[in-house]
């Protein structure tokens, strides 16, 4: 089966470079000369990866989104535009709050080479799971339930450096599901499912548990550092959470300054008052607050103010556009300054490349995380990353 490219454009000449590298790498090309035409042939059982211009007469981009998602459209978009990136910024969030699925967005005049990677990995990829039979189904409640009497939930752990010195000063703890036939599973497999059905509770309670006592085994090994955890909405208005965690930190003789617990600005919408006792009591009890997620929120300088945070983690998404986007930059560097002026910890998650390393060291970022500096991983290969990183600074 070949798979199919529609392309929504109103200059004849971009349609016809991008039908050229669409079928140059083995796509059946579909093409429209604006929003209208598009939306009057629109079929979605026959409709594959859609190539959007935005700025069309009449019938533009925009209005071509909120027509997809009025037809529960669910296949992956990639953007183009004429304008700045902050058109183009503002269109992608839009979508994703119209849950479409936005691959990728390109600014005019077009990176030819850049726009034909995207495309030939969206076909290897469907060739891919095209060729895969008897995709298992999601998880569902029953199986979710199973795996936490089995205790078949572990973590996996993403290090944490000293932008400034390179040393490693925490690590954030994975949920992820070790299933029995359909193998790792990460944590958007069933996080839902728990939060839906009244089992994020012992899901966290777990987590927490296993952080813990892997933060003794290293206590042990004599390496101690912060442990991150995130927790759900649905934590933050169990008002029995902070005894229970000081109580398990408490009989495990750890430090309960070296957890901390991060929220998702997203996740404080609900009960303020609730959310407040129990993180104000977490704060007084010893433990660490993180903002998860810093600025892709709808209230964050309020909950800043409110909470008594200790950390700001500013969101992957402007992090990893550092190199090629100004408005990132800008965003990035007033966090900082941000977190800073509040006496905060500020990290700066998703760190791909030395570049944006460099970036983030120059505007005195604190700590990074991301695949530059590791992949997350199990704790036994964590502790030998560990030592090859010692070893590396003191050479």
């Amino acid at each position: 089966m070949i798979p199919r490219l529609d392309v929504v454009d109103d200059d004849p000449g971009m349609v016809a470079l991008l039908k050229e590298i669409g079928e140059s790498i083995d796509f059946e090309v579909h093409t429209y000369l604006d929003g209208t035409d598009f939306k009057q042939r629109f079929d979605h059982d026959k409709i594959g990866i859609l190539l959007l211009d935005l700025i069309m007469p009449e019938c533009d981009g925009i209005e071509v989104l909120r027509f997809l998602a009025q037809q529960s459209f669910n296949n992956p978009i990639i953007l183009i535009s004429g304008y700045d990136t902050s058109v183009l910024n503002a269109a992608q969030k839009l979508a994703g709050e119209q849950e479409l699925e936005i691959i990728d967005s390109f600014s005019k005049p077009l990176p030819i080479t850049e726009i034909r990677t995207c495309l030939k990995q969206l076909r290897e990829s469907f060739v891919r799971h095209t060729s895969t039979k008897n995709i298992p189904d999601k998880p569902g409640v029953k199986e979710l339930h199973q795996a936490l009497q089995n205790k078949e939930i572990i973590l996996h752990y993403q290090p944490q450096i000293d932008i400034q010195t390179g040393s490693i000063v925490g690590v954030e703890g994975l949920a992820r599901w070790q299933h029995p036939t359909q193998g790792l599973l990460y944590p958007d497999s069933f996080i839902g499912i728990a939060e839906d059905n009244g089992l994020i509770g012992e899901l966290t309670r777990q987590v927490i548990e296993i952080g813990v006592n892997q933060a003794i085994n290293w206590k042990n090994q004599g390496f101690t550092f912060n442990l991150s955890i995130n927790v759900s909405a649905d934590n933050i208005i169990d008002l029995s959470l902070p005894d229970q965690l000081i109580k398990l930190i408490n009989a495990n003789k750890l430090n309960p300054g070296l957890l901390t617990l991060e929220i998702t600005e997203s996740n404080l919408m609900g009960n303020l008052t609730t959310s407040l006792d129990i993180l104000t009591r977490l704060r007084i009890k010893g433990f660490s607050l993180s903002i998860d997620d810093f600025g892709t929120g709808y209230s964050s300088l309020s909950q800043l103010h409110k909470i008594p945070f200790t950390e700001l983690k500013i969101d992957r998404s402007f992090v990893t556009n550092l190199e090629n986007d100004p408005e990132a930059v800008a965003i990035v560097e007033t966090c900082i300054m941000l977190g800073k002026k509040l006496n905060m910890s500020v990290v700066a998650e998703g760190v791909e490349t030395q570049n944006a390393l460099y970036i983030l060291k120059t505007m005195d970022c604190d700590i990074a995380q991301g695949y530059l500096i590791a992949k997350p991983m199990p704790a036994e290969d964590l502790s030998q990353w560990i030592q090859e990183k010692i070893t590396t600074l003191s050479a």
